[in-house]
């Protein structure tokens, strides 16, 4: 528990955003790993389909507080917790690529669609569904792709409505006081990706 691992976002092949994560838990069941606020992101360069991250040109360091990343092998989503004032705030469904183990850690890709489910009890909601839809409607998921995203939703609410939230074991869970943010993540020839 505690070892830094890389979470990197991979778009057409190479990386588009990465950085550092602690582990919390790793288990055939579930990879949970912490993002503590201030962990310094790294964006890749170049020509990407879907252009620069839009985070480069004003965030550098990861600005809100610490999430826990909670990701089931085979899962296209990743579930957020958000902790304020010793309570769980929300539960932020990440919609993404599946995730794939590498051997610093793991890669996926952010689907752009997200769902928020308060930690109050309150209905969720969907946030970036015209941002999904825009990406789609100009080409940057092929059908295919598109499909799994919204399969992938249908199976969260479905989990959602049959009380099946297999995320909600984590809901007492607390970063340990010394999880500060790791240092900046280099790429494999360990030239760093670079944050402008």
């Amino acid at each position: 528990m505690g070892e830094v691992i890389v979470r990197r976002e991979i778009l057409d092949g190479r990386p588009w955003l990465a950085y550092p994560v602690r582990v919390a838990s790793d288990d055939e069941r579930a990879l949970a790993v912490y993002l503590a606020q201030g962990t310094p992101l790294t964006f890749g360069r170049g020509d990407f389909r879907w252009g620069l991250h839009p985070w480069i040109e004003f965030e550098h360091v990861w600005q809100s507080s610490g999430v826990l990343q909670l990701q089931r092998p085979g899962d296209g989503y990743s579930v957020w917790g958000r902790w304020a004032d010793g309570s769980l705030s929300e539960w932020y469904v990440n919609f993404q690529a599946p995730l794939v183990r590498t051997e610093r850690g793991f890669d996926t890709l952010d689907h752009e669609l997200d769902l928020i489910i308060p930690g109050d009890g309150s209905p969720y909601r969907w946030k970036d569904v015209e941002h999904f839809e825009e990406r789609v409607r100009t080409g940057g998921f092929d059908a295919g792709e598109a499909d799994a995203v919204r399969a992938a939703a249908a199976s969260v609410v479905d989990l959602i409505k049959r009380g099946a939230r297999w995320w909600e074991q984590w809901r007492d869970w607390r970063a340990p006081a010394d999880w500060g943010p790791p240092g900046a993540v280099a790429l494999r020839d360990d030239t760093p990706l670079g944050t402008r």
